[in-house]
């Protein structure tokens, strides 16, 4: 059977690890359980959360037990790490509700039944610990002057990171000790971004328990540009289908850049690598294809087979200029926005969330990029009377992006 660690590096997942050689015998040779920690910062997953749930799917399918650690404590506190102002603080009730929701969205990558995975929270063990005994046990072996080393302080630094987030990389570091005590947890999995929190928690192991315990770190979801995938005007792109539907999720997908289908397929879905490698990418034909393979296999995955036919089918039937709008997004809007019975087609633009302003939105008329059912709008006056709004009327901005916007 074929060692998940060389998985991971020919599907180009693996970015750098505390000691590969010893991870990669580890990974090969007995039951492994690892760690990945989610702060619920809200009360869904997001793509941003992708990277991790593909990795714990992959290590549970190759027969080791992931832990997926919410971070109740931790939240508490606040992750510094890529953020250039303190987080919103949230209360208990908060972090335990979006909590749950999580738990519900990672079913569908893992299984926790009979322990093949765990569901944890550092809440249970951060929360109540003594302040002087955490200091005297983990606070001495942390060196301010290594940690103002790490990124994830230094990009803080200019505007002023407070000492409780300060605090973080010890909670964290903390929640490793804990876990390795308490299920002989042996790895700890994140995006390369936490590389400094993972090494931290490593070293802790050793220094209080004479334990070798490994880090690995995997790639992030980028765009070639290097920002982060799973943004749009209207946000993020979540895996609740009550903020981003089926066919909005699906679409997100469908509509990447060329350059980035193939990495996507690889890091995603398991399509093997070597379909993946002969797709023709200068053929548009092979590229739009492989876009709706990667937009099925990860709607499929996140939502369900018939979700994905649905968005296929919907897709299909917009772009070959027919009326089924049934599973496309939508938005009601408030008859506040009628005037002498009628809304301005670029506040109806914003209400749909197709552009983030009036002014973005009279920017798309202009360019051209602007229908309402199959009309081009050409007037930055232009408005859609209340008894089309009843029915329904479909905006389209661009191609590919369809909307429907009823009273």
């Amino acid at each position: 059977m074929e060692n998940v660690f060389d998985l991971f590096k020919e599907r180009g997942l693996f970015a750098q690890a505390t000691d590969e050689a010893a991870i990669r015998e580890l990974l090969g040779k007995e039951r492994v359980t690892f760690y990945i920690g989610f702060d619920p910062t809200a009360d869904s997953l997001h793509v941003g959360h992708f990277m991790q749930l593909i990795i714990m799917r992959y290590m549970q399918q190759a027969g080791h037990r992931p832990i997926a650690l919410l971070g109740g404590g931790t939240t508490m506190v606040g992750d510094p790490t890529g953020k250039t102002d303190m987080r919103k603080m949230l209360t208990l009730e908060q972090i335990q509700s979006n909590a749950n929701e999580f738990k519900k969205q990672m079913s569908k990558f893992i299984d926790f039944s009979n322990d093949r995975a765990i569901m944890a929270n550092n809440a249970d063990w951060l929360l109540n610990l003594n302040y002087v005994d955490f200091l005297r046990e983990i606070g001495v072996h942390f060196s301010v002057n290594k940690m103002l080393t790490a990124d994830c302080v230094k990009t803080r630094m200019e505007k002023g990171l407070t000492f409780l987030e300060f605090n973080y990389m010890l909670m964290q570091s903390y929640d490793f000790l804990h876990l390795a005590r308490e299920y002989g947890c042996k790895m700890q999995f994140g995006g390369n971004d936490q590389w400094s929190n993972i090494i931290g928690g490593v070293e802790l192991n050793r220094r209080c328990d004479n334990r070798d315990v490994y880090g690995m770190t995997f790639t992030l979801l980028t765009t070639r540009e290097g920002k982060k995938m799973g943004k749009t005007e209207k946000g993020a792109v979540w895996l609740d289908p009550n903020k981003t539907s089926p066919y909005e999720f699906f679409q997100y997908w469908r509509n990447i850049d060329d350059c980035e289908v193939q990495n996507c397929l690889k890091l995603l879905t398991s399509v093997s690598v070597q379909d993946i490698n002969d797709i023709d990418m200068t053929n548009a034909a092979d590229v739009n294809k492989a876009k709706e393979l990667l937009a099925y296999e990860l709607t499929s995955l996140v939502h369900s087979k018939e979700d994905a036919e649905k968005a296929i089918a919907t897709a299909k039937s917009l772009f070959g200029g027919g009326a089924d709008a049934e599973h496309m997004p939508a938005t009601t809007v408030d008859a506040s926005l009628l005037v002498e019975g009628a809304a301005p087609v670029l506040d109806l633009l914003v209400a749909a969330g197709l552009a983030p302003s009036k002014g973005e939105a009279r920017r798309l008329v202009q360019q051209g990029g602007i229908s309402v059912d199959g009309e081009k709008v050409t007037d930055m006056k232009a408005v859609v009377g209340a008894e089309a709004l009843q029915k329904g009327v479909v905006l389209r901005k661009g191609k590919k992006v369809y909307h429907k916007v009823s009273l």
